[in-house]
Formats: structure tokens, C-alpha cells, sequence
């Protein structure tokens, strides 16, 4: 089923716009193996692109579709990394630039400290993703997208935000579908009230919003505050949206369709390895169905399907998994827990 209608004769199927950083969790392989444990306590790292865009990029190109990418990178080893693995993955890196003032890429070092107990250290002091420039904005790169997506991340300082607000202007001006991953992080950000007016300049233009009720709420603050979920999606598609989905974590989520239904789903049971990473999995397996033309509640499944494996997996980006893949572990977990397994 079509929920919303997409150019198909477009050379990409979504164009990123976003931050790609680098992860160091604790390893955990059959060489070394670090287990549950305080972040100073751990001596072994594996190093993995990351990034919340960055991740959903890698996870939409493992089921097939055609990624590009708008972001800058530092101009170093670390730079060559992340732009390496994209090439190796087939996004597109046409428009990845390099900071041009020894900003440096962004530093995730994972704690893990139980299968429910995750925590980030994060280096971003003058990151080199949130100098992502309007002149390194291309509508011409834009117009051959079937959608952008925007990590509300980059929306966070400037020069980003006036770069991520022109290239919103500039699929709306050529009928590129808008979509919004809210996707907030504390780090950048000087307080709720900035937060809620550029989140409100690209949620009230975007075509697909996806985000938890904590990110809804820090959206609606200046507009209309403690809106249930059903308000909040009544709200977003009275002015622009056709898909709004609301995660609500081990809950489950619910997507809001432009013609007054709603879909819910659960997670599927797995043992976690870490508290982070599904959302990205999640995005990634949800829009692939979505511009699959699937039924929604298919869309929701392959979703929390993808979060599930992405849980239980030791990083957010070289795991993700294909098609088959997920097709076969919702197979297997409905074999096991019977068929209404995450429906709800």
C-alpha cells in the first residue's frame, strides 16, 4: 500500500543528511572478549563507523536501495575511514566534504555495563559534521532523490542547521519527499527552547516523521506542549506529514497514517548485548518496506524485527542485517514464541 507517493525514476531512494562518527565498544569476539563492565575497566576496542544517518544509510543499502549522503568529515585518517567503508557499502560519497579547520570527526566510546545498562562517552567538541555548509548544499543532487532525510542532530549549531533548513527548502521547491529522524542528542545543544524551534522548521515540512515521545515532546514545547500521541500525530499531518511514528522503547511504537489509522507493534525478545543501536535498524528495515509499498503493520514488524538483531549485536553499522536475514529471524522468532509474537 502506498502512503505516500514517490518519484520513481529518481537515481537514489534517500539522500542523508547528518553526522557519521566513529564507535569504540568493548570487543567481543572469539580472539578477545570483554564483557559486562565499567568503561575504565575495559582495555580491547573495536572500531565501527556510527552515527545514527550514518548507520540508517548502511542499513537501507543492505536491502538494496540507493543511498547518498550530504556531510563533512575530518580531513584525516579518520575521514578516509568512514568514507572507505561508505564506498565499500555503494553510498554514495559524492558529497561528503572535509572540514577545512582541523575539526575532527566525532568519538563514541561505548560502556556496557549490563544487557539493559548501556552508556556513551562522546567527544564533540568542534565536531566536524556540524560544519556541514549551505554551499555544500546541490539541488541538483537533491532533485535525483526520492527522499532527503534529516538527523535532527545536525540541526543542532551552526553552520549545519542553515545547511540542513536549505536543503528541506530545496526538496520541497523539486518534490523530493522530506524525512525527519529526530534523533536527539544533549551534546550541542544550548537549551529546550532552541531545540523546539528548528525541530518545529523541519517537522512541519516533512513528510515522515520518526522520533520517541521524549523527542515529540522537546518538538511541541513552544507550540502546544503535553500532547498525547494521538494529538501529536493529528497535529503533524494538519500540516504536512502522511506517516508520523512514536516509539515508546520496550513499549513498542505506533505509526499514524494521513487516513486516521494507527499501527502498533512490539519489540521481538532477544538477549541484549547493549541499550542502543536498534533505532537505526529500525529506521532502515521501516523505510525499506515503507518504499517497498508494504502494509504498515508489515513496515512496523520488519522494523522492530531489525531493532531486535541490532540489540543483540556488538556494534550499529557492520551487523546490520539483509532482507533474508530479517525475514528469517522473525521467522524463527514467531516459530518460537508463536505468530502474534510483536503484533500487538
Amino acid at each position: 500500500m502506498n502512503y505516500l507517493e514517490l518519484d520513481q525514476d529518481r537515481k537514489y531512494d534517500i539522500i542523508f543528511l547528518g553526522r557519521i562518527t566513529i564507535d569504540f565498544n568493548p570487543a567481543y569476539s572469539d580472539e578477545v572478549r570483554e564483557e559486562f563492565k565499567p568503561l575504565k575497566n575495559v582495555h580491547y576496542y573495536e572500531k565501527y563507523v556510527g552515527g545514527s544517518p550514518a548507520n540508517t544509510a548502511c542499513g537501507v543499502t543492505r536491502h538494496g536501495m540507493r543511498a547518498g549522503f550530504f556531510a563533512t568529515v575530518s580531513d584525516d585518517q579518520f575521514g578516509d575511514f568512514v568514507v572507505d567503508y561508505f564506498n565499500e557499502k555503494g553510498i554514495d560519497t559524492s558529497h561528503i566534504t572535509r572540514a577545512k579547520h582541523g575539526e575532527k570527526i566525532g568519538l563514541t566510546f561505548t560502556e556496557m555495563l549490563s544487557s539493559s545498562q548501556s552508556r556513551l562517552l562522546m567527544y564533540r567538541n568542534m565536531a566536524a559534521d556540524l560544519q556541514l555548509s549551505v554551499d555544500d548544499i546541490d539541488e541538483d543532487y537533491i532533485r535525483k532523490a526520492r527522499a532527503l532525510l534529516i538527523s535532527g542532530t545536525a540541526l543542532s549549531e551552526s553552520p549545519s542547521r542553515e545547511a540542513a533548513l536549505k536543503a528541506v527548502m530545496l526538496a520541497k521547491k523539486n518534490g523530493t519527499k522530506v524525512i525527519f529522524d529526530i534523533d536527539y542528542r544533549a551534546y550541542n545543544w544550548k537549551n529546550d527552547d532552541e531545540i523546539s524551534i528548528y525541530y518545529f522548521s523541519v517537522a512541519k515540512e516533512a513528510d515522515i516523521i520518526l522520533g520517541s515521545r521524549e523527542e515529540f515532546d522537546l518538538t511541541e514545547k513552544l507550540i502546544q506542549p503535553g500532547m498525547t500521541d494521538e494529538e501529536s500525530s493529528e497535529f503533524w499531518m494538519n500540516h504536512n506529514a502522511s506517516v508520523v511514528v512514536i516509539k515508546h522503547g520496550m513499549k513498542g511504537s505506533t505509526a499514524y497514517t494521513k487516513d486516521h489509522q494507527k499501527f502498533s507493534i512490539k519489540p521481538f525478545p532477544v538477549e541484549a548485548r547493549k541499550g542502543f543501536g536498534g533505532g537505526d535498524g529500525y529506521s532502515a528495515a521501516f523505510l525499506f518496506g515503507l518504499f517497498s509499498g508494504w502494509d504498515m503493520l508489515d513496515c512496523l514488524e520488519f522494523g522492530s524485527a531489525e531493532a531486535s538483531m541490532m540489540v543483540r549485536s556488538n556494534n550499529c553499522s557492520d551487523d546490520l542485517p539483509t532482507t533474508e536475514e530479517v525475514r528469517e529471524f522473525i521467522r524463527m522468532e514467531k516459530e518460537k514464541y508463536g505468530e502474534m509474537v510483536a503484533r500487538v
